[in-house]
């Protein structure tokens, strides 16, 4: 009872096996809400900026298999393609999405401009020039990342795909906050190539996790069709029920609402943030052309003392101990931050990657990643600045205690190892040795 509760009696799912969106006989019911939610989510994406959507898919699947799906649809056109070009972003769900079909990624390494990470646009047009657009099945960018990541020039992008031949996949997975992101895509699609764009239900409309939307705009619009067409079987509807009575209690005044809103407390909480910062002897980084997500310093936290050498390896070891303070966040009920030691090293795919965490191998200085989320409120973001304080504070005090405590541990075993090695004691005259110089 429960569970037929749950799904308003629809429990037959919705498409037919030989497409994710065509109409199902036997479920009317089902049926209809998916009509009605693919044109209330359409209607959506256009009131959050993107103005010439002309096809969307809502999906039964998260991000990243919706990323893969788009890659199998774009493969029926570009049959033997294996090749992606691909800027490289630190989240695992892109590239895992690449790798699941056996593609081979082309990743552009990113360089840094003040503070932003930003991806080398002139050596997405270098790779494709290389490997040859007739090899490549698509390019893939990203609009929306953790700062100091800079969403990749969209529009460039879009021109390049353009000239090129070559299709444009863009992963907008939180993408629709932003309403700089979205005229950005509209102006893209209207001037370049862009075959499709995908969006997530949860971090956008604020529904569970499981759905997101592919969008497809002018010039470039058969992508949607294809993805439908070549999903296996029926879905689920579970995520088209959760978009469509979440779109019908907001409505768009209540959108654009949350939207605004959301725009506002941005400003807010990097008024509010930035003041912790400061008091820490810290500073948030300075990326203006993230407008979802920021950073917040960590250097002066690095413990010298944490290596005997300061060195390489004694630098990864100070920053690596700061990656207690994410737990230490989340004890006191704060999610969704990211500490980026800069030092962790990953491997995907039998991909090596240095740095990992901050879209390059080298960035100079450890920090933390936060974002301001659609529906997050004034409070929220005092009860953060108040946890982050408090936090900051108690993750120098350990540190302190931590340097005085080893400080402590060095000097008594250098004064045993004096008493050891002088035959007259500590203390007594003699030759510059060990003993001498515990002595002092």
């Amino acid at each position: 009872r429960l569970v037929e509760a749950r799904y308003s009696g629809m429990t037959h799912g919705v498409g037919r096996s030989g497409d994710l969106t065509a109409e199902q006989p036997k479920a009317a019911g089902s049926s209809i809400l998916s009509k009605l939610t693919h044109l209330m989510a359409a209607q959506a994406l256009k009131l959050a900026g993107l103005s010439n959507v002309t096809s969307v898919v809502v999906l039964p699947v998260a991000t990243g298999m919706s990323i893969t799906l788009c890659l199998m649809g774009l493969s029926l056109s570009r049959p033997g393609r294996r090749k992606v070009v691909w800027p490289r972003v630190d989240q695992k769900t892109c590239l895992k999405a690449m790798l699941a079909l056996g593609l081979e990624p082309i990743i552009i390494k990113n360089h840094t401009e003040g503070d932003e990470v930003v991806a080398d646009h002139d050596q997405i047009e270098a790779a494709i020039a290389e490997h040859g657009a007739e090899n490549i099945l698509a390019v893939v960018i990203t609009t929306s990342c953790f700062a100091p990541r800079a969403p990749d020039d969209v529009v460039l992008v879009a021109e390049m795909c353009k000239r090129t031949a070559v299709p444009l996949l863009v992963n907008n997975a939180y993408g629709c906050q932003s309403d700089v992101v979205m005229k950005a895509l509209t102006r893209a699609a209207t001037r370049g190539r862009v075959d499709g764009i995908v969006q997530s239900t949860d971090k956008n409309f604020m529904v569970p996790v499981g759905g997101a939307i592919l969008a497809t705009c002018t010039n470039f619009d058969d992508l949607s069709a294809k993805v439908a067409s070549l999903y296996p079987g029926r879905a689920s509807s579970s995520a088209m029920q959760d978009l469509f009575i979440t779109l019908l209690s907001m409505g768009e005044d209540g959108y654009l609402r949350l939207l605004s809103e959301r725009s506002e407390v941005m400003e807010y909480l990097t008024d509010k943030v930035g003041a912790v910062a400061v008091k820490h002897g810290e500073r948030l980084l300075v990326t203006p052309r993230n407008r979802i997500s920021m950073g917040l310093t960590l250097g002066s936290f690095e413990r010298k003392e944490a290596s005997t050498a300061w060195d390489a390896g004694g630098v990864a070891a100070a920053r690596a101990e700061l990656s207690a303070l994410g737990a230490m966040l989340f004890a006191r009920s704060v999610s969704g931050t990211r500490v980026v030691t800069c030092v962790k090293e990953e491997t995907l795919g039998g991909i090596k990657f240095a740095g990992y965490g901050a879209h390059m191998d080298d960035y100079p200085t450890t920090y933390l990643s936060f974002a301001c989320a659609v529906g997050i409120t004034r409070q929220e973001v005092d009860t953060f600045a108040s946890r982050l304080d408090k936090t900051l504070k108690e993750l120098r005090s350990k540190l302190e205690k931590s340097t005085r405590s080893n400080a402590s541990s060095t000097l008594d075993a250098s004064s045993t190892a004096g008493s050891v090695g002088s035959p007259r004691g500590r203390g007594t005259q003699g030759s510059a040795d060990a003993g001498s110089v515990t002595s002092l």
